[in-house]
């Protein structure tokens, strides 16, 4: 029996969001995995080279959880290294920039207020 409330990452197919490249996402939490109408996650798998070219989302704020790999951000005025256990927010209609700087790929929790929802 499929869970209403418990989403298993292996079953959740993945896509490849525009603006950015060697890049895997996976949407977590949505209306198609949990009936989630106000909150997206998604599971970003960056390998080496990859990134999100300079973009920003109007009206959805985003928070990023690294859990592997490390990460160059350019947010606003600011720039930034994250290592594994850091967060960074970046405020809605904010440009940012993501570049790869591991060897290994990333694994990145990325959450949206409001639902991003892109098109898978």
């Amino acid at each position: 029996m499929k869970s209403r409330y418990l989403v298993r990452t292996a079953e959740v197919p993945g896509y490849h969001p525009a603006n950015h490249h060697h890049t895997t996402n996976q949407r977590l939490i949505g209306p198609e995995t949990v009936g989630a109408n106000q909150m997206e996650v998604v599971l970003g798998t960056l390998h080496k080279g990859g990134g999100a070219h300079p973009h920003a989302h109007p009206g959805i704020e985003q928070t990023c959880y690294l859990l592997e790999g490390t990460l160059h951000i350019e947010a606003g005025r600011e720039a930034f290294e994250m290592v594994p256990g850091d967060l960074c927010f970046f405020p809605a209609g904010t440009m940012h920039v993501v570049s790869v700087t591991s060897e290994t790929p990333v694994k990145l929790l990325v959450f949206y207020s409001q639902p991003y929802g892109e098109a898978v």
